[in-house]
């Protein structure tokens, strides 16, 4: 049983071969061709965390493959309520053909996958985004930006900085992360990305100058300053990473012809200007719609792939 909770457990091939099904997928869909590979099929989608994204690409996409999601909140269901997440795992796969959850802590979700008897993606958690990763990838090579990717991060050190680390370290392009000090990723993630880029040639690189980390780059790329959950450190946030937006000033650092790319919801003033936003908002947007033929792309896969 295959299942999606980061990068780091899959192979460089495995991972092209997930986004060129997506945009074979995606090339059928503008054509009006629907082959429903996932007929009858359901996807159980559960959500601690909200979100606009996640939740219309994933029920899109599954009704477009010919399935039928459900939705489900801690409100409907009894996880996080009493019952075991171990429990509520077996209940739901046991009903469900694949689940997609969206939480906070990594843990539940790798406990979901040990007792599931499906396939289990992960749509979120505090430690990895990879479902996005999958969809900014895809994003560059419709954009012919995937080769001599050199990409530049800059914010804070959370979930998409350990998803960009994972892409790079599997595939091989060299990524520089500028982060406020005490902001920097999970030293055991680096170690992790570290080690894999030795095998991959990736170059890796942490840092604390958002202008050294631009110089040069091919793609640049931010998230928001205050997560979900961070609320009440806003403040003290928006204080510690003064220098950090990045705007046409810090752009014009890049390559001339160099990309922007945001998961978003974008914050303009903080992490990014309007003007800069405004001015690469096409891919922006279209990195976004990816997220739904990329993630057609991998529920297909993982079908593919139960091993049963």
């Amino acid at each position: 049983m295959r299942h999606f909770l980061t990068l780091k457990d899959f192979t460089k091939e495995e991972i092209l071969e997930i986004v060129e099904t997506g945009l074979s997928i995606k090339k059928n869909l503008k054509a009006k061709i629907y082959n429903q590979e996932l007929k009858n099929q359901t996807l159980a989608m559960v959500f601690e965390k909200s979100s606009t994204r996640t939740r219309v690409s994933f029920e899109t996409g599954m009704f477009q493959l010919g399935g039928h999601a459900l939705f489900l909140s801690n409100r409907d269901i009894h996880l996080g309520r009493g019952e075991p997440v171990k429990d509520t795992a077996r209940v739901i796969s046991g009903m469900c053909d694949m689940v997609m959850i969206r939480t906070f802590e990594h843990s539940m979700i790798e406990e979901f996958a040990r007792y599931s008897s499906v396939p289990v993606i992960n749509g979120l958690t505090d430690s990895y985004h990879p479902v996005q990763l999958l969809a900014d990838y895809m994003t560059l090579v419709e954009y012919g930006m995937d080769k001599n990717i050199v990409a530049a991060y800059v914010g804070d050190g959370n979930n998409m900085t350990h998803s960009w680390m994972m892409l790079a370290a599997k595939l091989g392009f060299e990524l520089r992360i500028a982060t406020p000090k005490g902001y920097e990723p999970d030293s055991r993630v680096l170690e992790d990305a570290l080690t894999i880029a030795k095998e991959s040639g990736a170059v890796i690189k942490v840092m604390n100058d958002p202008k050294e980390a631009v110089s040069g780059a091919t793609v640049v790329t931010t998230d928001t300053w205050v997560s979900m959950g961070q609320e009440e450190e806003k403040e003290e946030r928006v204080k510690t990473f003064e220098g950090f937006m990045v705007d046409d000033a810090m752009m014009s650092l890049a390559q001339k012809d160099a990309r922007f790319l945001h998961c978003l919801p974008a914050y303009r003033g903080l992490e990014v200007s309007e003007e800069l936003f405004e001015k690469h908002s096409e891919i922006v947007f279209s990195e976004a719609e990816n997220r739904l033929h990329a993630q057609k792309g991998l529920m297909v896969w993982l079908d593919k792939n139960r091993g049963d």
